[in-house]
């Protein structure tokens, strides 16, 4: 795992899309920047990356309990003698079920808590910034 200054976090990962034989490389990143949100990169066919961006909260809730409805679940699961955390990612294109370890995810979660604690990822966000750029892309 890799904390950056400023309020980063990555972590690389191996997944496995549930039921495959062979994981598959996926990466999270957490920015105090966007302090409500973590980004998983995960790479298809021909070493390409697909960009998810999830719910922080909905990823802490999923390590101990079922969580989310709609295009984005998570829950806990054993697999054999593995624990893992299930992401369930669905859109139109299509359906994903990640098979994580739940003590790394668990890690990279506790790491992203380190960088913006539960509770003030509101105090991260600069709203008066955000104004502007709403307000000055709004007059482009």
């Amino acid at each position: 795992m890799t904390s950056y200054g400023g309020g980063a976090v990555a972590h690389d990962m191996f997944a496995l899309l549930h039921e495959a034989a062979a994981p598959v490389v996926t990466r999270w990143l957490y920015c105090s920047d966007d302090p409500f949100a973590v980004t998983v990169e995960i790479q298809t066919r021909g070493n390409r990356f697909v960009d998810w961006v999830l719910a922080r909260d909905l990823l802490v809730a999923g390590l101990s309990a079922p969580a989310g409805i709609g295009d984005v679940r998570v829950r806990p699961a054993n697999m054999g003698e593995w624990e893992v955390t299930l992401v369930e990612i669905r859109s139109p294109d299509g359906h994903a079920v990640l098979e994580v370890d739940r003590d790394l995810l668990r890690q990279f979660v506790q790491a992203s808590i380190d960088a913006v604690p539960l509770g003030s990822e509101g105090l991260a966000v600069d709203i008066d910034a955000e104004i502007e750029k709403l307000t000055r892309s709004c007059a482009d």
